[in-house]
């Protein structure tokens, strides 16, 4: 069922949470400033912060479809936006009888609607919630490609007209900042940037989202990871990876962290080889006596 666009900053959060999302004052005003003004939304930070989750919780509590893109290298207009049904085309054309009048190929019925067209399209309980996910992954002609539709959100598709969305949808864009986004989409946008959460923040995202972790081993975890965090590591741990290793340990029993359980289990923490090997042994156990010192 849809759900009105929360009137005040206090709303955004109350709707946040109702997902499930800690988020703190800032993140909640620029989100709200993002739907009242109806301007897209670029939340920039490390993998794992929740960046995608806010467009997924907010299509939850705003009751809209959620629409995703996910960007990579190469992507084009057929993928993001439109192509035509080639084959039923042609089967058109073979069904028409001898000496009748062609059909018209480049009908609605013919069009193959892709993310951002799909957005555009009027939708029962107002517009979807677009999710541009991961544009920095994308290449230059795709952003030259963004930067008119999230203008005025009009796209032209020559052999059938302009499509101009009805209510502009809510926009949200994430980069993880392999690369620069360019200027003139920026200027298009709100930002924020989403960072690793502080300690009280993370320990109420765990126990949030994962309730059944004990409270002596959930302060373990956070501390834990914030220590590994101010480490030299080539992908530090997001909160995605916390929960995820939380979870993890609940599934071993785990009541509070052991050097035993922290060595066996880091690969939920840490992706890459070289760094569990620069963590794992001594350093883990200097880590845990740390993180244990400080959650006390």
């Amino acid at each position: 069922m849809p759900h009105a666009v929360p009137a005040t900053v206090d709303a955004t959060l109350e709707l946040l949470q109702a997902g499930r999302y800690v988020a703190d004052r800032a993140l909640a005003t620029v989100v709200y400033l993002a739907l009242r003004m109806e301007r897209p939304l670029l939340l920039e930070g490390e993998t794992g912060v929740g960046k995608t989750e806010i467009a997924n919780v907010l299509a939850a509590g705003l009751g809209r479809k959620l629409v995703r893109l996910s960007c990579h290298d190469g992507l084009d207009l057929a993928s993001a936006v439109y192509e035509w049904n080639y084959p039923a085309q042609m089967l058109a054309l073979q069904s028409v009888k001898k000496d009748a009048d062609p059909p018209d190929l480049y009908t609605d019925q013919f069009l193959v609607r892709r993310p951002l067209l799909e957005a555009m399209e009027s939708h029962e309980g107002g517009p979807p919630v677009l999710l541009i996910d991961e544009v920095d992954r994308a290449d230059a002609p795709f952003e030259a490609l963004l930067l008119e539709l999230l203008s005025d959100f009009r796209v032209t598709i020559p052999e059938f007209g302009t499509v101009v969305a009805a209510s502009p949808p809510p926009v949200v864009l994430t980069s993880n900042r392999t690369r620069e986004v360019h200027d003139a989409l920026k200027r298009r946008c709100l930002y924020h940037w989403v960072g690793y959460p502080e300690a009280a923040r993370e320990f109420e995202i765990l126990r949030v989202r994962q309730p059944e972790a004990p409270p002596a081993l959930a302060r373990e975890v956070v501390a834990f990871v914030r220590e590994l965090r101010s480490t030299d590591l080539f992908k530090p741990p997001g909160t995605a990876e916390t929960l995820d290793w939380a979870h993890a340990l609940i599934a071993l029993d785990c009541t509070r962290l052991e050097d035993d359980s922290v060595d066996q289990t880091l690969g939920v923490l840490l992706k890459y080889q070289d760094d569990i090997d620069q963590v794992r042994g001594p350093e883990a156990a200097r880590l845990l006596t740390e993180a244990q010192r400080k959650a006390a």
